[in-house]
Parts: structure tokens; C-alpha cells; sequence
């Protein structure tokens, strides 16, 4: 097991700079921190749904896997040329699309963010799921970022809406849809 943090305050990070898995150490503010902390920021997010009441244990496990890949995928962000993400992990997400789906109306009109708590949050982590993958999108321009992670963040924001679908259906029985009519 690595480094065990045993001191909480070290200040090695006031000069503007904090420290990678490999022992550099590179500015707060670099498209690689911004994504290792996307993602502890989605990871969170999930955190928040996990939490919420009357959740299928089926829900409830997918979640907590989820969270276990996020920490992994934030390790291989956090220690360039280390590799953690595997299509594994991408065929269990798109496994989890197709059974949460498959309980599912098909979609005729846009869902809107919303139906109940835990659907809302579920929905709030998609979108920082979209954006921890246009993070490290950025950060692939400049540094080696595997495709695995990328195309996992983006599976997994498709699997988040399916689940803020499920979750909106169980808390009220409904999903918010978009209402083009109120625009005519």
C-alpha cells in the first residue's frame, strides 16, 4: 500500500503547487489537477446519490462500484504513465446501461433535471461526469491521457442518465419531461 497520509497539513502546497502519484509536483491550477479534482468532485457527487433513501440495492451496488473506479481512474490520472482504467471497466459500465435501460420507456421527448432528491443529484453528477471527461479531453492535448478513461467518463455519464431515469421513476412514479408544447 502507498503513502499513508499521517499528517494532514503539510504546506508543501503554498507556494501553488501540489504533488503527483510519481512524487513531481506540478501547479494547482494544470489541466491534470483540474481533472484529478473533476473527478474527486464526481466522485462526491455520487457519494451524494449513494446516500439518499430508498435506493434498490441493485442501484446501491452499481453506485458504490462506480465510486471504486473513479478512485482508480483519479489514481491513473494522478501518476502519469500508470494505467488502472481497463475495458473491463467500460463493457461493466455499458453492461449496467443496457439492464437499467431495459426497465425504461423509450425517450420521446428530453428529460429534464429533476424527478425527486436522489434522480436530481444523480442528474447533477452527470453533468460533472461530461465535464471530467472534457477535462481530460484538455489535458490529452498537452499529456498521454489513456482512452480508456475517456471513453469510461463518457460511458459513464450516459450510464448516469439512465439511472437518474430509474431513480425519477421510482421516487415519483414519473420522469420531468421537457414540454415543447409550452413554447407554441
Amino acid at each position: 500500500m502507498g503513502n499513508r497520509l499521517s499528517k494532514i497539513i503539510t504546506r508543501t502546497g503554498d507556494d501553488g503547487t501540489t504533488g503527483l502519484g510519481d512524487g513531481s509536483r506540478v501547479p494547482k491550477d494544470s489541466p491534470r489537477i483540474e481533472a484529478i479534482g473533476t473527478v474527486d468532485e464526481l466522485n462526491s457527487s455520487i457519494g451524494v446519490v449513494a446516500a439518499s433513501r430508498g435506493l434498490s440495492d441493485e442501484v446501491g451496488r452499481c453506485l458504490l462500484r462506480i465510486q471504486h473506479d473513479l478512485f482508480d481512474l483519479g489514481g491513473e490520472l494522478a501518476v502519469p504513465g500508470h494505467t488502472m482504467v481497463s475495458e473491463a471497466h467500460i463493457a461493466r459500465v455499458e453492461a449496467d446501461v443496457e439492464v437499467f435501460n431495459t426497465t425504461l420507456p423509450p425517450l420521446k421527448e428530453f428529460i429534464l433535471p429533476g424527478g425527486g432528491l436522489a434522480a436530481s443529484h444523480c442528474h447533477l453528477a452527470r453533468t460533472i461526469a461530461r465535464r471530467a471527461e472534457r477535462c481530460c479531453w484538455t489535458l490529452s492535448r498537452s499529456e498521454p491521457v489513456s482512452e480508456a478513461v475517456r471513453i469510461y467518463l463518457n460511458r459513464l455519464s450516459d450510464l448516469l442518465f439512465v439511472l437518474a431515469r430509474v431513480l425519477a421513476r421510482q421516487a415519483q412514479g414519473r420522469e420531468v419531461l421537457w414540454d415543447r408544447a409550452r413554447l407554441e
